[in-house]
């Protein structure tokens, strides 16, 4: 279930990024904006491996009769961290006038499901998801 909502995460950024792309004609700035997004879910995939690794240590310490589970999830932790980071250099390598061609869909996506795609997305950010807990403290 996770790979299948990592794919969904990859096809909202693809769709963003083509967005992005489709428009820098007319914008300059979504040039610099396109590669913040890539550059930063770059960085959140390595924060997010860091921290997952890291607890799967702690609970290893804690617990070592599930030191098998435990290796075996780190496994598939750093599986699906190196799947994300190479989608991202992909697209890095990937010249923007190439970059269009290569759609997963036809459908193109307008302001209004951009602005949709980079609300969902950075809902899924930890700060966001902790915004709650800021706020009752």
């Amino acid at each position: 279930q996770a790979s299948g909502g990592e794919d969904e995460i990859q096809q909202l950024q693809k769709a963003l990024l083509d967005y992005l792309d489709e428009n820098t004609e007319t914008d300059a700035s979504l040039v610099f904006s396109r590669k913040f997004y890539i550059a930063q879910w770059f960085r959140d995939t390595t924060m997010e491996t860091e921290k997952a690794i890291k607890s799967q240590k702690d609970e290893d310490s804690s617990e070592g009769t599930h030191h098998a589970k435990d290796v075996e999830t780190t496994g598939q932790i750093m599986h699906r961290a190196e799947s994300r980071k190479k989608f991202l250099r992909s697209i890095v390598k990937t010249a923007p006038s190439q970059f269009s061609t290569l759609k997963m869909n036809s459908d193109t996506v307008d302001y209004e499901d951009a602005c949709l795609i980079v609300r969902y997305l950075a809902s899924m950010r930890p700060f966001a998801q902790s915004f709650d807990i800021y706020l009752t403290q």
